[in-house]
């Protein structure tokens, strides 16, 4: 296991680790195949404050699943996109999709 794995010994355990907060999933998918903006991101997740959003992209952004890029422009321009590390996580997003479709359909 990686030194960011430290303690953890169950895998499931491990990957809810990484994308296991209340909206980084949600970031995660809307980032599969799109750079988005801050702003963007919100609009997504209307409910999200803006401490948790923050809060939750700092994590996946120290964990390596996305990378923030901020251009030096007035008003401050930030933009993120997953990484190859996030990438790898795309399986397993589009089963959680894919659980959650055939969810909902079945019980309304």
């Amino acid at each position: 296991m990686s030194e960011k794995c430290t303690g953890i010994i169950c895998p499931i355990e491990a990957t809810i680790s990484l994308i296991g907060g209340k909206y980084k999933a949600i970031i995660l998918w809307n980032l599969m195949n799109q750079t988005m903006r801050y702003s963007e991101l919100h609009k997504k997740m209307p409910k999200a404050t803006d401490k948790m959003l923050a809060q939750q992209l700092r994590e996946l952004e120290k964990d390596g699943l996305i990378t923030r890029t901020v251009y030096p422009v007035v008003p401050p321009k930030t933009e993120y996109n997953l990484t190859e590390f996030g990438k790898s996580l795309t399986p397993i997003l589009d089963a959680m999709c894919n659980w959650g479709t055939d969810y909902l359909n079945n019980n309304p």
